[in-house]
């Protein structure tokens, strides 16, 4: 089951996780809203496309190895769209050996995180940089 998971205010940012585990995508909307961001979430790639032209999101989070359409190939029409092709797409995924990111990249990605002790740090780090979320409070 996925949709959008609510968060107050009207300019909020809205993110788009196309993610097939609820537990990650569960987590990673947490992490998402204590930065302010409206979540939206997509259980699988074909759901991810559909929702990207109809919310029209401000970055999508893009998992990887996913059932029927993997990460790449969602990317890849993603890019291929009018509608989504300036959306930037943040791939976060497990898989991160040199040829997947690389792939990755070039299928349209702006970034590719690799799930690991440092993804969620990583990912705040880049929305940052994105200015897409505020400085972090020490830093204000």
């Amino acid at each position: 089951m996925s949709g959008v998971m609510e968060t107050g205010g009207a300019s909020t940012k809205i993110v788009l996780l196309v993610e097939d585990n609820r537990t990650q995508a569960l987590h990673l909307q947490t992490l998402l809203e204590q930065e302010g961001l409206k979540v939206a979430w997509a259980s699988d790639g074909r759901e991810g496309i559909r929702m990207a032209k109809q919310l029209l999101p401000d970055l999508i989070v893009l998992d990887v190895q996913m059932p029927e359409m993997n990460g790449f190939q969602v990317c890849q029409q993603l890019k291929y769209t009018r509608d989504t092709a300036s959306i930037p797409v943040i791939m976060f995924t497990r898989h991160d050996d040199p040829e997947a990111v690389v792939l990755g990249l070039e299928t349209g990605a702006v970034d590719y995180i690799p799930k690991d002790a440092f993804a969620d740090a990583v990912l705040l780090e880049t929305l940052r940089q994105m200015g897409l979320i505020g400085p972090r409070a020490a830093e204000v």
